[in-house]
């Protein structure tokens, strides 16, 4: 038993997720316990088919002792799952679970294989077993019952963890999900009605029931609950996620821009939120140029108080869509400059400053990109482009000498530093080598 005892404490510092099931593996053979190690080992750096291989080999030295026999199938079944050999995986999860039967680990492995399979109604049967160790899983088999379209008693099961334990966000999209397949949206507004009849200072409710409404096609029931809702809360926050579309359809333009304003200063709005929101904004300022000046300030304000890129590239695209290269420029750049590791903006940045010929920029914030990403051979190539610019072609040459050792399976991109090399050749009077970089250039471009 101390042997077994050492040996799980020393399994464990191999991997994390090493199962309960090694409780008691009895006696451990060095050849059991040898190959065993290795096959963690193995599984530690990805390398599943070695760990595959060394399990087999500890399979043979268990020699019949089934604990060490169900570890082994458990482990294999794992292996055969990062595989995505999903069929093998399932049956070594099933051999383990004939040898200890009802491990939580094991019947997990099982309900991860039918769930990727999308086998659902395996699925739900696993679960089933699963909800007698930890009764969260309710919320896996209501998501099962809405995919098996078994709409009753998913419902059902929603209704007894809202009234156990409240309503959430993940409960009331599954609920959103079904009655958009069914059509009928009928019980759920009566519901939705009940809990703000009983409940009037719930916002949450308020907006559920603006959706279902609004699924409905009864458009004026959705607006008159989100009045509703601002008199019975009258500093609503959330209230403006309605609100400002439906003063864009009622062409209250005013209207909708103080809910919008509103909704990009609220603290209790998600980002995820005010991202749709400014979707909706963009399309409308393009619309409405009169209010272009105003979004970009709004958002903008909103971007540099929350740090969000995410915004930045949108207001980048909005720009770069107009045409309006050196506004795009600008949110890119800012983008960049907060997320300095996000290299959608910095790509977009200097292609940009590249563009508009700005190369001192250009050659300032690609060196600053290459310290963080050293290994990207476009960044590289931008610099020599700026530097090239800057007539500064030696320096240009070294950059690209260094960074075409990072050009891999890219036809294009190698022809771009050959051209450039070429100019930068050129341009320190070596017209031999200019024409054989010139020369790589035009070969790769007739492939």
């Amino acid at each position: 038993m101390v042997l077994a005892f050492l040996f799980l404490m020393q399994a464990q510092l191999f991997a994390q997720d090493l199962p309960v099931i090694e409780d008691d593996l009895g006696d451990v053979t060095d050849a059991f316990q040898e190959n065993f190690f290795e096959a963690l080992k193995q599984k530690a750096i990805l390398n599943y088919e070695k760990a595959l291989e060394s399990l087999a080999n500890a399979e043979r030295a268990a020699k019949g002792n089934p604990d060490q026999e169900a570890v082994v199938y458990y482990e294999m079944g794992k292996n055969y799952f990062a595989l995505k050999k999903y069929a093998l995986a399932e049956e070594q999860f099933n051999k383990a679970l004939v040898l200890a039967q009802n491990r939580k680990e094991i019947i997990i492995g099982l309900y991860d294989v039918y769930y990727q399979t999308r086998e659902y109604d395996k699925a739900i049967e696993v679960v089933k077993k699963l909800m007698v160790f930890d009764q969260d899983y309710k919320e896996d088999l209501a998501n099962l019952y809405v995919r098996t379209e078994q709409f009753d008693e998913a419902l059902a099961i929603l209704d007894q963890l809202d009234k156990g334990l409240g309503s959430s966000t993940y409960r009331d999209n599954l609920r959103k999900q079904i009655f958009k397949k069914t059509g009928d949206s009928s019980g759920e507004i009566l519901r939705l009605e009940g809990l703000i009849a009983s409940n009037p200072g719930d916002e949450k409710q308020y907006l559920n029931l603006i959706f279902m409404y609004s699924e409905a096609g009864q458009e004026q029931k959705a607006y008159n609950t989100a009045q509703q809702l601002l008199r019975n809360v009258p500093d609503s926050e959330l209230v403006h996620l309605a609100l400002y579309k439906f003063y864009l359809d009622k062409n209250q333009q005013d209207n909708a821009i103080a809910s919008m304003k509103i909704v990009f200063s609220s603290d209790v709005i998600d980002v995820d939120s005010k991202t749709k929101v400014l979707a909706d904004f963009m399309r409308f300022s393009t619309e409405n140029p009169a209010y272009e000046a105003t979004f970009v300030e709004m958002v903008s304000s909103f971007a540099a108080e929350r740090g969000s890129t995410a915004v930045y590239k949108q207001l980048g695209d909005f720009f770069v869509n107009k045409n309006r290269k050196d506004k795009a420029l600008t949110f890119y750049a800012m983008g960049a400059n907060e997320s300095p590791d996000n290299f959608d903006l910095l790509k977009n940045a200097l292609l940009l400053q590249i563009d508009l010929q700005k190369f001192n920029e250009a050659e300032i914030l690609s060196q600053q990109g290459l310290d963080v990403f050293p290994s990207q051979a476009l960044l590289y190539l931008l610099r020599a482009v700026a530097l090239n610019g800057l007539s500064e072609s030696q320096e240009a040459i070294d950059i690209l000498e260094e960074g075409i050792d990072y050009v891999i399976d890219d036809t294009q991109m190698e022809k771009d530093f050959y051209e450039q090399l070429s100019k930068a050749y050129q341009r320190i009077n070596n017209p031999k080598k200019a024409a054989e970089f010139a020369k790589k250039a035009r070969d790769l471009g007739m492939q």
